[in-house]
């Protein structure tokens, strides 16, 4: 493995975005989960625009009333009356919704020289949304949850984002999407410049293979190889689950470096000579081999496939997920702890 790494990207702070070049547009927000949420609290409280589109009655719907917009006002429930009045349309649906949405509401009644801009490239990506010539496509992706780059936009302070411009009709495109990126914080923290290709490509494999998949499937198994041996489940679950964020918050602060020295001796020499052992040449083959099914598509098939037919598999995991011992323990391990109550 090589040991020199020459950066590349582009990265842009502050002083490269002008809120000005979007002041005067109307933003409509499609979605009001957990992206949607912050980035439009985010917008508005930097003075802009901005529309919540959302379905009336439902989950983002309440949440919206009760961070206080305006129903008819910033509110709105009918997507059609929304997007006819916008010059900027933000897509944060779930993924396998976007497609239908953009096909039969949307399309029919956008201006033309709207701004189309997603926080993640997977409809674009996987051609599930064919937008016209005569648009701006952009993307602006914070890269950590909602509540994230809500909390720290209010803190003065952001959570960093990717960028990228997949069309350029208005010939401001990026300046339009940096603009946007200050508006939501991200510009104080850095913003960097890719595609659309590099960012669902790189999100997808990095959620299957490391922050999710890679992570939940070795917590699970070390929770139930000790709890196999004879070991209390509760000592289990510190060891294999607790401990984990107090790691990783070491390795975001100052590296795996910092990490290792803050660590003991003896954990560090176990991480040398433990670790491969779980993390082989094999492991990565099949890194690679998920990485293939990313970039030809077959991941994203099966799963818009997966959702069309109703979740039975995610629903299937989700319920041998909650009955799994380490949820059950954690739970009563949890409330032992109470700032460790879930976010809103």
């Amino acid at each position: 493995m090589t040991t020199e790494i020459t950066l590349k990207a582009k990265t842009f702070y502050d002083k490269d975005a002008d809120l000005e070049l979007i002041k005067g547009k109307t933003i409509v927000v499609l979605g009001y989960g957990s992206q949607g949420h912050a980035q439009a609290l985010n917008l508005k409280d930097s003075g802009l625009n901005v529309v919540v589109a959302v379905r009336a009655g439902g989950r983002g719907y309440n949440l919206a009333v009760k961070h206080g917009w305006t129903l008819g006002k910033n509110l709105i429930t009918n997507n059609v009356e929304a997007i006819k009045s916008a010059d900027w349309i933000h897509f944060l649906l779930p993924d396998e919704a976007q497609g239908k949405v953009y096909r039969e509401e949307v399309a029919p009644n956008m201006k033309k020289g709207v701004v189309l801009s997603w926080s993640h490239g997977f409809n674009i990506r996987f051609g599930q949304v064919a937008p016209p010539k005569e648009a701006d496509v952009v993307l602006i992706a914070p890269k950590g949850p909602g509540h994230l780059v809500r909390r720290t936009y209010e803190e003065g302070k952001g959570t960093p984002a990717l960028v990228a411009v997949e069309q350029d009709y208005s010939g401001k495109a990026l300046g339009f999407a940096l603009a946007f990126c200050k508006a939501i914080g991200a510009t104080r923290a850095g913003v960097i410049q890719t595609t659309f290709t590099e960012e669902t490509e790189t999100d997808l494999f990095g959620e299957q293979n490391v922050l999710c998949g890679g992570v939940v499937d070795l917590v699970k198994a070390g929770f139930e190889t000790l709890i196999e041996a004879g070991y209390q489940p509760e000592i289990a679950y510190f060891e294999c689950l607790h401990e984990l964020k107090l790691i990783t918050d070491m390795i975001q602060e100052g590296g795996i470096g910092w990490m290792n020295y803050s660590i003991s001796d003896t954990a560090e020499y176990g991480e040398y000579s433990r670790g491969p052992r779980l993390v082989t040449c094999e492991t990565k083959a099949q890194m690679k081999r998920n990485l293939k099914e990313v970039q030809n598509g077959i991941f994203a098939r099966e799963y818009l496939m997966e959702k069309a037919m109703g979740g039975t598999v995610i629903n299937s995991h989700r319920r041998a997920t909650a009955a799994h011992p380490i949820e059950i323990v954690g739970e009563k391990l949890r409330a032992m702890m109470p700032w460790l109550k879930k976010k809103e």
